[in-house]
């Protein structure tokens, strides 16, 4: 019995731990905050790319919806440089997930991305489609 006692504590001390370090692992900007050279419409197994029509002031349209977004906040950049990029956070666990946006003429091109793990089963698509509904909504 002690020994499954000791057991049990040292597992639950290792979750605490790597629910500790998933939020307080340092990001470093300068990793997170690229495009790949080529973006298209499609799923990833961890993201999702999207490209979108914008037309002027598209890039700040879109800035403001993605920053009311719960657990979100700003990485790097700004609309005025034309790149941003996003942390998302997961309710629970706190999993980081990274999103540049980039003006590219006149349109809008999104890189989401998981930081931890090979899956994100479609959590980032999801959250970019939601985003660029509420986009077409609001003209």
């Amino acid at each position: 019995m002690k020994w499954l006692a000791i057991g049990a504590s040292a597992v639950l001390g290792l979750a605490i731990a790597a629910s500790l370090y998933v939020r307080l692992a340092p990001t470093d900007p300068a990793r997170w905050h690229r495009m790949p050279a080529a973006v298209t419409n499609r799923d990833l197994s961890g993201g999702a790319m999207r490209v979108v029509g914008a037309g002027e002031g598209g890039l700040a349209r879109l800035d403001t919806i993605i920053r009311t977004h719960p657990r979100t906040r700003m990485l790097a950049g700004s609309v005025g440089e034309g790149m941003i990029t996003y942390v998302t956070r997961s309710r629970v666990f706190g999993f980081p997930d990274y999103t540049t946006v980039r003006r590219s003429d006149h349109q809008i091109e999104i890189y989401g991305r998981a930081r931890y793990g090979r899956s994100d089963l479609g959590v980032n698509a999801a959250r970019i489609d939601g985003w660029l509904d509420t986009f077409a909504e609001r003209g």
